[in-house]
Formats: structure tokens, C-alpha cells, sequence
């Protein structure tokens, strides 16, 4: 079959106009090499695929015209059948269920309900569209399952059922604002060299004490121990568990720091760095995370121990493959996919036995680790409930991960490894991105059952009360760039979104957690209006809201469920820009800004102007907030370095060695940081939306 059109069968689209109005052909050798990469996709004979029914709303479901009457279905949860019916040539009524109510445990995380066995079969509808369709009970349990379906035919397939609540978790609050923070980069007189949970609690507090609502992150996800430098929080090794070098180890109970003078000799040099120096950081973390494992089994508590007890049986079978993952990647040192072939796959057995072998203490090591930053983490999200703020953490999640590693090896199906993700060329990037990192594939996530999907949500909501999807548009479509070729040779590959859409709103209910979609770029049409039916908040960033002739938008056009910030991680501080600094920048390395002078002075005369609008008759930061503050979107994120007045940006995209991305300090320590601020200033400017102090 033609390249192009076997393509077009499977909806990925090789031809399309840039965010420069330019059209692009995805070249056939680059188009070849992305077929050979996606999981092989069975077609499926009755339904279209995954079924997703929205509790509390009547939900049908037609099927293809391959599909033999009278066919019979059930819904499966595990070896349970929760609901099962017939439609087609006999003569039943509608809606006729026989059951008990049971308590059924769904696998979309033991989650109960009380329908019991239905039983369900549509009549004889004969002639009709009706003979072809299936209404599915209005009082299934919440959860994921899988949906058999049997023709008269005798061919049997099965695809995946979600049934998830109307919309997402709302919040339950009105107006608040965020202190955005990229932890790495805090300073306190008690840190190794960079942030850490410990310095994360008193942000929190120092948050409260501003009238702030929660506190907003950089992705935690894990990196790799054994490459320190390869510091970006967006190229994760796992998404699933967490970056090490943000536990505090001295307050580890079993950490002695009699036992560790060198942390005595290392961390003033460190503490007084103006950049990371995650290399001699991350020696000194890990050496002392292993005297205190050395500790720990050696005398710890019974309570600690049961506690770690406690946690490896919650995380199960995901939390060893971890472990044993690691141990086998510095064993073979190699990516995975050159390991020996009998550990090339994960095996739980293989793992089993691995761990009742010589590297058993190894493998319990990287577990303690894992239980050491959950826990801490979990302590702050604690606190800021504590101090009364309706959001806690603001957590980031990742758009991909990194192709050797934890995630790839583990869902080698859903993950596509040789394909990366990124973005067509844009006005910011004229020459496309590709980021680099391995995302998730239609196929194999719907044989999967979308399990890998909600694993990652559910890790990154278990401690946050609002979690941001980088790029959200990848529910919907990702731009996939083969290896070896440039960001202009990607297409636009289709992902299952009404079930992706489901599954998000199922772990945002089940962990009342908000979600916040970074929907910058190129979206597609109508992309917008169903996530905002889902109840997917907007990203909105006042840098972006300006009209064809540069005038920034006013107050009333911000909507309410959206989170709204004038600048993000990769774009200039507030006074980088106003000062030209980011332009400056990126013509001193030989990168297009995508904007002159003269544009940006016109940009600074349009913000006087909707600042005057909307009688606010200065132009500074503080005035910037005041007229985020006033608008009905009711999240508003503000930056530590904007406070502070920094003009370097944390991320230059398009860089790697050419500027410290993800390794500036903030020039102040936490402790300095509410005397040089005008606090005062800074409430007045959040007032409509700040929480009492406590």
C-alpha cells in the first residue's frame, strides 16, 4: 500500500499549513520510518473504538454495519461482569436489569459502586437505525473496563469502556493567585545547592503569609541519577515517581550529620553558586542518601519501617519494576534496548527473582529514595492544607519522556520510542521543535486500557490540588519527528481524545484535583470548546492575548475556568522584557527572536494602553498583576523571579549549552525574599482574589 495513503487510513495527517501560514509535505522516507514505529492498530469490526459513557447523562452507542444481529455485550471489571445485554431479533423490554447490587471494584483504581449484574437487551427493532444501537445502563459505576461484544456471527472483540464523571473537579473556590516557583533554583541558608522539599515547606508559608493560595512547580518527575548535568524537568526518565535531589536529607530521622562532615566542607561553595551545580549537588545527595539507608537498616523505628512497608505494598508491582529498572541500567549501562534479551521486557517474575539476589539491598535502596521524597512531598501538600489555601501545590506534568528510559521500557506498546515529539514551525520557533521525547501512541494506549495514561495522572495529582498538561493538545493529536530528521519532516499523528478527555476527568474526581491545559500553539479547531466541556481549564498567557494589531486584550476577555499569568517558564520575566533582555539574548545566539525593537516597543505601548484602559496608571509589575487580578479567570500565577525583579528567563528554547536553562538561582535566599518585595504593594495588587493570612 502507498505510504500516503495507508497514512490517511490511519488518520495521520502528512500535509499542513505552519503557524507561519507555510504548507508543509512530510517527506516519504521520514513518513515511512513513523508507520514502522506505531504498534500495528487491529481494526476493529463493531465500534469505531473506546466507548465512553459520561455518568448522569444518557449515553448509546451505534455500531458499524459489519456487526451480525442479535449481538450480545458485557462490560468487564477484572474477571467481574458489571453489565452486560443483547441487541437485535428478540423480543425483550428495554432497560429490563436483573441483578443484585453488589460493591464491584473497577479497575480504574478499586474504585466502588452498587450496580450489581445488569442485564440489558434493546428489542426487537427491526428496519430501523434503533437495531443498531446500544443504551447503555445510566447507573454504571465510575471506573475503566473493558467492552466485550459477540455478533451472531460468533466473532467476538473487545475494546475499551470508560465511564467517567460529567466534567473534571471544579475546585471549590472562587478567585486565587499561585506563587510560581522553579524549586531547583531556590536559595535558603540551610539547602545543599539547590531547592528542596524542606525549602518547599517555608515557600509555602511564605506563600500564605502573601495571601497566595497554593504554590506552583517545575515538574518533580525522576531524571537520571547517573547524569546529573541532563537537568531539564521536562525530559523525565519517569513520569511516574520522583526527582531524588529534591528530598531534604537532613531531615531524613536516620541521616547523622556527625557521620557526614563533608556536607559541612561542600555546601557553602554550593550554597553561594549563582547557578546549580547539579554534578556536585547530586554526589553529595546521593552519598548521603545512602548513609541513611545504611542507617535505616541498621536501627530504624519499627514505625518507620512499617510505614516503608506500607508504601512499597501501595505502589506494588510499578515501584519494583522502578527499582529493578535502575539497577539494571547502571548494571548494563547501556540503553535498554541493548540489554540481554531476557531483561529487554519487563517481567515481573524476572524482577521477583532479581530482588532475592545480589542486588536485592541495591534494589531496596532506590525504594527507600522513592519513599523518602513521597513522603516529604506529601508533608507539604499537608501544610498548605494546614494554612487554608484552597490550591496547595500547582504541579506540572510533562508532555513525554525520555526513550531510554523507566516509562519507555516499561510500556513499550503505549510509548513510541523512535518517534519525538514537538511542534510545527511558529512565529516563536521558526524552524519547528523537536523536543525530544517519547510520547504515547492511540494503539497502544487503547490495548492497554488507558492504564499507562491514568498512572501518570494519578502520580502527579496524589499530592497537587491543580495539575498543568504541557501541551495539552496531544490529547487530540501529537507532532510526531522521526529520529534523524528535522521538526519540518513530523506529522500530526491522532490520538483517542474523547476517551483521553475521560480518563483525565476520572482521576481529576477521584483526586479532586483541577486540571489547567497548557493549550498554546498551533490548536486545533474546536479543541478549546470540548475540553471546556470536559471542564479542562485554558492556560492563558496576557504575553499572547493581543488582537491582529498588537493591542492586548481587555479584562472581559479572560475566561472564568482558566488559569492566567503574563509570562511562562520559556518566555522572558516581566523585566526581561520591558528591558529587551530576551531579544538581546537570542540575537547574541544567533537565534531569531521572532520580534524587533520596533515591535516590542509597540507591545510596551499597547500594555500602557489597556493599563489606562482599565485606570490603572502605572506600568509595572504590580500593575500587570492588578489587571490579571481583575479578570474572572480564577487562577493567577505569579512568578518568584518577576517579584524579584530577575531578568534572565529560567528556559531559552531552542538552547542546550548556549545558556544555563533550568540552572539559574533566584538572587535572594527565602528568608530575604518577604523584606524586598513590596508586600504591601503585592496585596494591594491581589486583593479581589487573596486568602486571609493565617
Amino acid at each position: 500500500m502507498d505510504l500516503f495513503t495507508k497514512a490517511k487510513e490511519l488518520g495521520i495527517q502528512t500535509e499542513f499549513i505552519d503557524g507561519q501560514g507555510h504548507r508543509h509535505v512530510t517527506d516519504e522516507a521520514a513518513l515511512k520510518i513513523i508507520l514502522d514505529a506505531l504498534p500495528v492498530r487491529v481494526p476493529t469490526r463493531f465500534l469505531a473504538g473506546a466507548v465512553v459513557v459520561r455518568s448522569g447523562q444518557s449515553s448509546r452507542t451505534e455500531l458499524n454495519e459489519a456487526a451480525t444481529l442479535p449481538l450480545r455485550w458485557k462490560i468487564v471489571a477484572g474477571i467481574k461482569v458489571i453489565a452486560k445485554g443483547e441487541i437485535g431479533d428478540r423480543k425483550r423490554d428495554a432497560g429490563d436489569r436483573k441483578g443484585d447490587a453488589g460493591d464491584h471494584k473497577s479497575d480504574a483504581g478499586d474504585r466502588k459502586g452498587d450496580t450489581g449484574d445488569h442485564k440489558c437487551d434493546t428489542g426487537d427493532r427491526k428496519g430501523d437505525a434503533g437495531d443498531r444501537i446500544i443504551d447503555w445502563p445510566a447507573d454504571l459505576p465510575e471506573g475503566s473496563y473493558r467492552l466485550h461484544l459477540t455478533d451472531a456471527s460468533a466473532f467476538t472483540e473487545e475494546v475499551p469502556l470508560i465511564v467517567a464523571p460529567p466534567r473534571a473537579f471544579g475546585g471549590d473556590f472562587g478567585r486565587g493567585w499561585l506563587l510560581a516557583v522553579q524549586l531547583y533554583g531556590v536559595r535558603s541558608a540551610r539547602n545543599w545547592g539547590m531547592g528542596d522539599f524542606g525549602d518547599l515547606e517555608r515557600l509555602i508559608k511564605l506563600a500564605g503569609q502573601l495571601g497566595a493560595d497554593g504554590v506552583g512547580l517545575n515538574p518533580l518527575h525522576a531524571l537520571f541519577d547517573d547524569r546529573a548535568a541532563d537537568c531539564s524537568p521536562y525530559s523525565p526518565n519517569s513520569r511516574l515517581f520522583l526527582n531524588a535531589l529534591y528530598i531534604d536529607v537532613e531531615k531524613l530521622p536516620e541521616f547523622l550529620q556527625d557521620s557526614f562532615p563533608e556536607s559541612d566542607e561542600i555546601t557553602p561553595r554550593l550554597r553561594q553558586s549563582e547557578t546549580v551545580d547539579y554534578v556536585a549537588v547530586a554526589g553529595l545527595k546521593w552519598r548521603a542518601l545512602r548513609s541513611a539507608f545504611a542507617a535505616f537498616k541498621a536501627n530504624a523505628k519499627p514505625e518507620r519501617k512499617q510505614d516503608f512497608a506500607r508504601f512499597r505494598a501501595e505502589r506494588g508491582a510499578l515501584l519494583s519494576r522502578f527499582a529493578c529498572f535502575e539497577v539494571l541500567r547502571h548494571k548494563f549501562n547501556a540503553p535498554w534496548w541493548e540489554w540481554p534479551e531476557e531483561w529487554q521486557q519487563p517481567d515481573d517474575g524476572q524482577c521477583s527473582r532479581l530482588r532475592k539476589g545480589p542486588d536485592a539491598a541495591e534494589i531496596e535502596f532506590v525504594e527507600f529514595v522513592q519513599w523518602s521524597a513521597e513522603r516529604q512531598l506529601g508533608a507539604c501538600s499537608v501544610l498548605a492544607d494546614r494554612l487554608g489555601m484552597k490550591v496547595g501545590l500547582y504541579l506540572d506534568i510533562a508532555v513525554g519522556v525520555q526513550s531510554n528510559g523507566f516509562d519507555a521500557w516499561n510500556e513499550q506498546v503505549a510509548i513510541s520510542r523512535h518517534l519525538g515529539v514537538g511542534a510545527p514551525p511558529d512565529p516563536l520557533n521558526t524552524a519547528g521543535q523537536d523536543w525530544g521525547l517519547a510520547g504515547f501512541n492511540a494503539a497502544g494506549l487503547e490495548q492497554r486500557s488507558f492504564e499507562p495514561f491514568r498512572q501518570m495522572l494519578q502520580a502527579s495529582m496524589r499530592h497537587a490540588g491543580a495539575i498543568r498538561l504541557d501541551h495539552v493538545m496531544g490529547l487530540k493529536r501529537l507532532y510526531l519527528v522521526p529520529r534523524g530528521f528535522g521538526p519540518a519532516e513530523g506529522v500530526y499523528v491522532p490520538m483517542p481524545f474523547e476517551a483521553m478527555l475521560a480518563i483525565t476527568a476520572l482521576e481529576s474526581v477521584a483526586n479532586r484535583c483541577v486540571v489547567i491545559g497548557e493549550d498554546l500553539g498551533t490548536v486545533p479547531e474546536g479543541f478549546r470548546e470540548r475540553t471546556r466541556d470536559w471542564g479542562i481549564w485554558s492556560y492563558l498567557v496576557m504575553m499572547f492575548e493581543r488582537d491582529d494589531q498588537g493591542a492586548f486584550c481587555g479584562i472581559d476577555h479572560y475566561s472564568a475556568d482558566a488559569l492566567v499569568t503574563f509570562n511562562t517558564h520559556d518566555l522572558s520575566t516581566y523585566a526581561g522584557w520591558r528591558s529587551f533582555g530576551d531579544l538581546k539574548l537570542k540575537r547574541s545566539l544567533g537565534i531569531d527572536p521572532g520580534e524587533s525593537d520596533d515591535a516590542r516597543w509597540h507591545a510596551l505601548a499597547m500594555l500602557d494602553s489597556v493599563l489606562r484602559h482599565h485606570a490603572i496608571d502605572r506600568h509595572d509589575l504590580f500593575a500587570v498583576a492588578s489587571f490579571l487580578s481583575r479578570t474572572k479567570s480564577r487562577l493567577l500565577a505569579i512568578s518568584l523571579e518577576d517579584l524579584l525583579g530577575v531578568v534572565d528567563q529560567p528556559n531559552v528554547p531552542g538552547t542546550v549549552d548556549e545558556h544555563p536553562n533550568w540552572r539559574r538561582r533566584l538572587p535572594l535566599a527565602i528568608d530575604e525574599i518577604a523584606d524586598a518585595i513590596d508586600v504591601g504593594g503585592l496585596k494591594k495588587a491581589t486583593r479581589e482574589r487573596a486568602r486571609a493570612a493565617i
